[in-house]
């Protein structure tokens, strides 16, 4: 029998005397409120915030919200007194309050000997075909006196050793597997509980991308051999990470730079699945006048001042 899998809860706050800091839980009761003895502990000169304004309580593998305060609490814009949450909803303490987005993280428990060895629930790669190598003709004896004295050196060519597995391992099969999957992108951050997942301009892709530089289908990201992956969707090696073209796919590894084009968007690949976007500063920013700050971005721009107000939150998540 396994374990019962441990669930991370990630509280990641969008707005607020916190925003910018990511919170993890993994108690089966988390308060939130003003009092000292809330795990999510507001400021006390915060009094839109009640003492203990809600709670997060897990019941079996979900969470439950329950507002205990007096000016209320919003899940994805609704006022709520219960409500079960899911992986990207956005909470908001009281109207004009903090806002956080709601993110889980499933570790599986370990196994008992017994079951260690049932096959895990994943794709199997394609085992190659074995390769078939001549045996070397015979060597023939030499004559029975010529075994007297010294033997002779009989010359046998050495075998080369397989050259060591490449990166790109062309036509990977791409199966749907159990794995998440955030990507922060502006103001959007969404989570996905399995793989593939695709991204593009396209309403048929899983995760839309307004920007010019992106196809209908761009990329995708899969999982193979416990390892992420970026496939290009383009056929014409846009995608890059680090810089180099992935040609057909490529490895993500913790801290690489996808690049989806040479004018972006550009990505840091967080590991265990995180994409976070990366801010790129235009020259002339510094020159905006403080009224404009809390304007809109044009779509898909990553210089737009929507994201500067998510900076912090972008921060914090490259050094994790």
């Amino acid at each position: 029998m396994k374990q019962p899998p441990a669930i991370v809860i990630q509280l990641i706050h969008i707005e607020g005397p916190l925003k910018g800091e990511i919170q993890e839980f993994n108690q089966p009761e988390i308060f939130i409120g003003r009092s000292a003895t809330c795990q999510v502990c507001f400021p006390k000169d915060l009094a839109i915030v009640s003492r203990v304004h809600a709670r997060i309580v897990r019941d079996g593998n979900r969470f439950m919200l329950m507002d205990q305060s007096s000016n209320g609490t919003f899940v994805n814009g609704k006022q709520v007194k219960e409500a079960i949450l899911r992986d990207g909803d956005v909470l908001l303490f009281a109207e004009g309050g903090p806002k956080v987005s709601f993110l889980t993280q499933t570790m599986e428990g370990t196994a008992d000997v017994a079951d260690s060895v049932q096959p895990a629930a994943i794709s199997i790669p394609i085992a190659p075909a074995p390769i078939r190598v001549a045996s070397p003709p015979p060597v023939p004896m030499p004559p029975p006196e010529q075994l007297v004295g010294a033997p002779q050196a009989v010359s046998v060519s050495p075998i080369s050793p397989s050259p060591p597995p490449a990166q790109h391992l062309g036509d990977i099969p791409i199966q749907q597997v159990k794995k998440p999957l955030v990507v922060q992108y502006g103001p959007t951050l969404k989570s996905y509980n399995s793989l593939p997942v695709t991204i593009g301009s396209g309403a048929q892709c899983d995760f839309r991308l307004n920007h010019p530089a992106v196809f209908e289908r761009h990329a995708q990201i899969f999982y193979y051999q416990e390892q992420y992956w970026i496939k290009d969707l383009t056929g014409k090696n846009l995608v890059q990470i680090n810089g180099r073209g992935v040609e057909d796919q490529g490895v993500l590894e913790p801290d690489h730079r996808l690049s989806l084009s040479a004018q972006g968007p550009d990505f840091r690949f967080l590991g265990g699945g995180r994409l976070a976007e990366i801010e790129v500063v235009a020259p002339e920013e510094s020159q905006t006048s403080p009224h404009q700050e809390g304007g809109d971005a044009s779509p898909g721009s990553s210089q737009g001042n929507t994201i500067k107000q998510i900076g912090a939150m972008m921060k914090k998540m490259l050094k994790r």
